[in-house]
């Protein structure tokens, strides 16, 4: 269990956290967006779940820039 006084582990469960809902909502919604060759690539998908936990504000960032156009 986690110790409440810990600022650390406190950061570190809602980094991993949002992450899980940023990579949940990218390979569900976002994922053909930004690969269209992968589009039935599912058992791909899983793999990528560590970076995306990892990397979500770059996730975020490139996600929102391709669906407003940009590359």
């Amino acid at each position: 269990m986690l110790n409440s006084s810990d600022p650390i582990a406190a950061a570190l469960s809602l980094w991993a956290g949002v992450g899980l809902v940023v990579a949940a909502a990218f390979l569900l919604y976002g994922f053909d967006k930004v690969d269209p060759g992968a589009h039935d690539a599912y058992a791909v998908r899983p793999l990528l779940i560590p970076g995306l936990v990892l990397l979500w504000p770059l996730v975020i960032w490139r996600w929102l820039s391709l669906v407003r156009g940009g590359r």
